[in-house]
């Protein structure tokens, strides 16, 4: 038999450990290796070099943390099974399986209406069918991740493991705090995962931090806050996946026009290319998860690189410019485009590329990105007192003020193909 208790050298947490057979098994699946070739920030790597590391390394971290959490909470007398150890540990590892090429840049540019978290649970459970069909599990009466299924869409009794999973204090945010800040460079995001975990406790079924982890909340709000602004919604890379939306959307109107134009692509990508996919074909699991499963970001960067030689001039310019690193040039705006603003833009690429305003509006991007620090009316992280009396942190923190912390601040943008090119 193969040793499937494994070490695993990571740069962020160290050595973490491959727990249990079921655990190595699962991330044997060709759709947990998929990971490996999806980028865990996108394009962010067009600003911050070293962002190349994976969606995996998120998710095996994710699992690691998760196992810390466990551990903390055992310690302090909370009941919690090995099988419901296992299954949490598992559900946290899944949590992103669902997410397509750059994570979340195309989430709605291949695919119609389908979130990666909607993909997610159609992977769990064709994973859970997989693994039924092995010897180990055969002789289950379910599937040996229905557990890890329950935790993950929040219909176990146990609320505080879905919390771990999915709230405004979860593992999964405290692995890409860390491990992005760490790729990027970015100190500012470096949160005390160690000490938040220490300090987990439950009371009445819900997930508290003790009060004397109430600085390392406050550290872990802010560090969020500016991890979003440096990072994930700096201009630069919105700027770069307004341009990619482009590119994909300029391609899948060639390639179901009528001029049925052929472009080269994988088989993967060319049946989301030339096919309307929505959440209906997903529903049944067939051909369109299959496909889905075997997508990642090779297959957009080769097309985009053999497009810089097709027959259309905009698709041609963009793909240039996106491989070259000429990216979209962004602005801020006050105010959204008028219908003059947006017809001078068209009519301004329409006589650069020597193409029609309806294709020159692929040239150019109207963007609004937005982020809260927190939402009052989501999941709360809340403060356990020595009383025992409980406090959410928006209330409980001296520092953080309610206000600052649940506003929504947004930017507004112009992104525009740099006429250089």
């Amino acid at each position: 038999m193969a040793n499937k208790r494994k070490i695993i050298n990571d740069p962020v947490f160290g050595f973490l450990s491959v727990p249990n057979d079921l655990v190595f098994d699962v991330l044997q699946h060709p759709y947990v290796q998929r990971l490996n070739r999806i980028r865990q920030l996108g394009l962010s790597f067009l600003v911050y070099p070293g962002a190349q590391h994976s969606r995996f390394s998120h998710s095996i971290g994710a699992m690691h943390l998760m196992q810390e959490a466990i551990n903390s909470l055992r310690q302090k007398g909370v009941a919690i099974t090995d099988e419901e150890a296992t299954a949490a540990m598992i559900a946290i590892l899944l949590h992103d399986i669902g997410h397509g090429p750059f994570s979340h840049v195309l989430e709605h540019t291949l695919v119609d209406g389908v979130t990666h978290e909607d993909i997610s649970l159609l992977m769990m459970k064709r994973i859970n069918r997989d693994l039924k069909n092995m010897a180990p599990y055969a002789s289950l009466l379910g599937g040996p991740l229905d557990l890890a299924i329950a935790i993950f869409q929040n219909e176990y009794p146990k609320y505080f493991l879905h919390q771990l999973i999915s709230s405004q204090l979860d593992v999964d945010r405290m692995d890409y705090l860390c491990r992005d800040s760490f790729f990027t460079g970015v100190q500012e995001g470096r949160v005390a995962s160690e000490r938040l975990l220490k300090m987990l406790d439950v009371r009445n079924g819900k997930l508290v931090v003790q009060v004397k982890g109430i600085y390392s909340v406050e550290k872990f709000l802010v560090a969020r806050r500016l991890m979003y602004w440096q990072v994930y919604l700096h201009k630069t890379s919105v700027a770069a996946e307004q341009q990619l939306i482009k590119i994909l959307s300029r391609a899948k109107e060639l390639a179901r026009g009528t001029a049925n134009a052929q472009l080269f692509c994988s088989p993967a990508l060319r049946y989301f290319l030339y096919n309307h996919i929505t959440v209906n074909d997903f529903a049944v699991e067939s051909e369109a998860l299959d496909q889905y499963a075997l997508l990642d970001d090779t297959d957009v960067l080769s097309a985009i690189k053999v497009w810089i030689s097709c027959g259309d001039r905009v698709l041609s310019c963009l793909s240039r410019a996106f491989i070259n690193r000429s990216l979209f040039r962004g602005e801020l705006l006050d105010a959204p485009l008028t219908r003059e603003q947006q017809e001078q833009l068209n009519n301004q690429y329409a006589a650069l590329l020597g193409v029609t305003p309806q294709e020159a509006s692929y040239c150019w991007s109207e963007h609004v990105s937005t982020s809260n620090t927190y939402s009052e009316k989501a999941d709360t992280i809340d403060i356990l007192y020595s009383d025992g009396t409980v406090r959410d942190i928006a209330l409980a923190s001296e520092i953080l003020d309610l206000e600052a912390l649940t506003r929504k601040p947004t930017k507004r943008y112009l992104f525009k193909y740099r006429t250089n090119e």
